[in-house]
């Protein structure tokens, strides 16, 4: 018998395109937040009317003007606590039980890893501007004037900078510890930036502060694309967005591809 013939012949290795893959672990993503999926979306809800309609009870008498800037505001809060807390603290525990190093050990792109993490919370975390626009709408009987391409742009880049922010913390830090920095982020979102109120408020080197973080910047962007005619924002809004964003997909991929 011929060695030709004796040569084992090994079937040739699948190529699975990248799209395939990228699909793939968007599915994997939804399906591993599971039933918790319409729960977040019942929270978003949740969170645009106790900010619109409760911070209103607070304010007594409160005008349109008032009403209009805490509206345009509240989308911003709702964005950034599905980045800075939901999304850490999905990742902090998927470190916990194994699936997080499960998935890294796959023969996949490390970057696909953060991609598809990205879309999948982007696609979640978009609707909460929609429900805060009808929560306020109904709630104080607002006229919205919208600037599409800045509103949509925005809206991305505020959901892709809280969302890599917030995962680069979940990654870098131990679980436990980037837990708790999550619960200290939301009550300083909440109570201690200038979103639903305005900056003037605030000690002049906490707003020096809020210059060079990204929660005001992005406020102001959104707050820009919903309300085009009272409001506006500058190009350093927008750099310093795009700045934070660079950082957090940044040291969220070197986490990523480190060897441990």
């Amino acid at each position: 018998m011929s060695e030709s013939a004796t040569t084992t012949h090994r079937p040739a290795p699948v190529q699975v395109s990248l799209w395939t893959s990228f699909r793939t672990l968007v599915r994997w993503n939804v399906a591993q937040i599971g039933a918790l999926l319409p729960l977040i979306v019942v929270i978003q809800a949740a969170l645009a009317a106790g900010i619109i309609v409760g911070f209103g009870f607070i304010i007594p008498d409160i005008d349109a003007g008032t009403a209009l800037f805490l509206s345009t505001g509240a989308p911003t809060v709702l964005l950034l606590t599905i980045g800075l807390v939901i999304v850490p603290q999905g990742v902090s525990r998927a470190r916990t039980d194994g699936t997080f190093n499960y998935m890294r050990s796959l023969p996949l792109a490390r970057p696909m890893m953060l991609a598809a993490d990205l879309t999948v919370w982007l696609l979640i975390a978009l609707p909460s501007v929609a429900v805060a626009v009808i929560v306020a709408t109904l709630r104080y009987d607002l006229t919205f004037s919208f600037d599409w391409p800045v509103l949509i742009a925005a809206s991305l880049l505020v959901t892709i900078m809280a969302t890599a922010v917030g995962y680069a913390i979940a990654v870098s830090m131990a679980p436990m510890l980037a837990q708790l920095l999550t619960q200290v982020l939301v009550f300083f979102v909440l109570l201690f930036s200038p979103i639903t109120f305005p900056g003037s408020q605030l000690p002049a080197w906490f707003q020096t502060v809020h210059d060079v973080l990204p929660v005001r910047p992005g406020a102001d962007l959104l707050r820009a694309g919903l309300a085009a005619d009272t409001f506006s924002a500058g190009g350093r809004d927008l750099i310093v967005l795009v700045v934070w964003t660079l950082v957090g997909i940044t040291v969220s991929l070197y986490a990523l591809v480190r060897r441990k």
